[in-house]
């Protein structure tokens, strides 16, 4: 068991749906929290969608920020054949303005609280999600970085990968942050970068969806990631859409991440890197 307690919210005291994790962490040596949406469904083995936030968020962000639960609620009445999901949003930590979900040298291993600590602990808990569920893994901004470099580095824990207007190298975290890029040291110098692990485990990729804005500041970068996987043999859809760095963007494109996650989950995606 990698997490070390966990404390659960009432339903009778909380939103319809949601459930509030606060989770002991080992890899943090201290707390940080998760909501859970879709959380007390009848059903089994759900498959799992990780949300990752930006800098200067938590894990309320998503629903209270992004209206995620509403996007899902939305597809869901629109579309009755889309996959039942559990939508699972946890902090990144709260390291300073971000973690960036790295293990950080000495600094509390962020990466581990996502793939180790957080996941265990929620499947131990929400008792329509199991072991047997698929997982898969999305973000925006910090949360896109997170999302491209776990689902590249793990690739086989996850059965799609999702980003959106993507931090997509670890030097434009500068753009966000007001602390030095020193504060994200990790013990291999590569350890940060996505195409590192993109080269490695480019045989073995899930699905890979991201997207960007045509007004964020961060274009420049999702194109050449773009650019850096045709050049490498990564199948991947990459689509630029009117907007800009803000919510009203991920609200919409959040949309575009659940069906093709619910493709994926009903075998009828297009797109595999197998």
């Amino acid at each position: 068991m990698a997490y070390q307690q966990i404390e659960k919210s009432n339903p009778a005291f909380t939103q319809q749906d949601l459930c509030l994790l606060t989770i002991h962490a080992s890899s943090l040596q201290g707390r940080a929290n998760v909501s859970v949406y879709n959380a007390y469904s009848q059903a089994k083995n759900l498959p799992i969608v990780i949300l990752l936030h930006g800098v200067y968020g938590n894990n309320w962000v998503w629903m209270n920020l992004g209206g995620a639960h509403m996007v899902y609620e939305s597809l869901r009445q629109a579309t009755p054949s889309l996959t039942e999901m559990v939508l699972v949003m946890p902090s990144d930590g709260n390291y300073f303005a971000g973690s960036a979900y790295l293990p950080l040298q000495d600094k509390g291993n962020y990466e581990a609280w996502i793939i180790d600590d957080m996941l265990d602990a929620t499947i131990a808990t929400i008792d329509c999600v199991s072991n047997q569920s698929n997982i898969y893994i999305a973000g925006l901004s910090m949360g896109g970085y997170g999302a491209l470099r776990l689902g590249a580095k793990y690739p086989s824990k996850f059965a799609g990968i999702a980003a959106h207007s993507a931090i997509t190298q670890l030097e434009q975290m500068s753009e966000f942050v007001k602390e030095p890029l020193s504060h994200y040291l990790c013990q291999e110098k590569a350890e940060a970068s996505i195409l590192h692990w993109a080269q490695i485990n480019r045989a073995n990729l899930p699905p890979i969806r991201f997207d960007c804005g045509t007004n964020d500041s961060l274009l420049a970068g999702n194109r050449l990631l773009s650019k850096q996987f045709e050049q490498l043999n990564i199948s991947h859809i990459y689509e630029e859409c009117e907007g800009q760095h803000s919510w009203d963007y991920w609200n919409t494109q959040l949309a575009h991440t659940l069906q093709f996650f619910n493709r994926i989950e009903t075998g009828k995606n297009e797109l595999s890197n197998q």
